[in-house]
């Protein structure tokens, strides 16, 4: 299951899939800087821009201790 909005913040380190890579499922990791998606979730991922601008839709959190 997708992560819903209430679980992703500002900061957190997510792996997102881009628009151009939906097809090949190539996996994009950085930083949240804005949350896109306005619902408490969506089928295919919460829309995110990270802190380089690039945008997505969440796939899955990092876990900042590994």
């Amino acid at each position: 299951m997708k992560p819903t909005r209430k679980d992703i913040t500002p900061g957190s380190r997510v792996a997102i899939v881009q628009k151009q890579d939906q097809r090949s499922g190539r996996l994009t990791y950085g930083y949240v800087a804005d949350i896109l998606t306005k619902s408490p979730m969506h089928p295919h991922g919460i829309k995110v821009r990270l802190e380089t601008g690039e945008v997505g839709r969440v796939q899955k959190i990092e876990d900042s201790l590994a």
